[in-house]
């Protein structure tokens, strides 16, 4: 199977199954409403509006930052892996709204109400293959996105799962938009 195609399957399996575990595990302990989960009469607010500028906000200090020395070695491996893929327009659109939709359901909206904010930050970033026992760099990244998922899972309880799902979708489309950049 081509990368392009393993990677739009993963991004549908984010999309469908992480939903889909954290609605089970509510559904199942806890006495909650499931399509209350979505919050779809706050779709179309002024706070999905902020969560897009929020996440474009980072994704800059993202990008800024990861131009240091310290990181160049770890994102060469992922410009290039994303390179490889020849990404369009359409890719990197349906990618990041898979991711943001998706995680933010798993994690916000579920893991969350158990963990709480800083564990389920944490357990975020972990499962992401940002913090390792062996590379100090791939920490230092960790530590870099840290606070972007920790002001996240705050956010939730403030400003509700829209303002997450469009802070999380504008920084992975700008990430992936870097790339794009680069490989012309």
């Amino acid at each position: 199977m081509r990368p392009k195609v393993q990677f739009h399957l993963l991004s549908l399996v984010t999309l469908l199954v992480f939903p889909a575990i954290g609605l089970t595990l509510l559904w199942i302990f806890e006495d909650i409403d499931l399509l209350s989960v979505f919050e779809l009469e706050h779709f179309f607010s002024p706070l999905t509006l902020l969560g897009l500028e929020f996440g474009f906000l980072y994704g800059f200090v993202v990008i800024a930052v990861s131009q240091l020395p310290i990181f160049e070695e770890l994102s060469l491996h992922q410009v290039n892996m994303l390179k490889n893929l020849k990404l369009n327009w359409a890719d990197i659109i349906f990618m990041s709204f898979c991711a943001g939709f998706g995680e933010e359901i798993l994690f916000r909206a579920g893991l969350q109400t158990w963990f709480g904010p800083w564990l389920t930050s944490f357990i975020f970033i972990a499962v992401h293959g940002y913090f390792s026992p062996t590379s100090l760099k791939k920490n230092a990244l960790g530590i870099l996105l840290f606070p972007f998922i920790l002001l996240l899972s705050f956010a939730y309880e403030i400003f509700g799962l829209w303002f997450c799902v469009a802070a999380h979708f504008s920084y992975d489309l700008l990430m992936f938009m870097g790339v794009m950049k680069g490989s012309k």
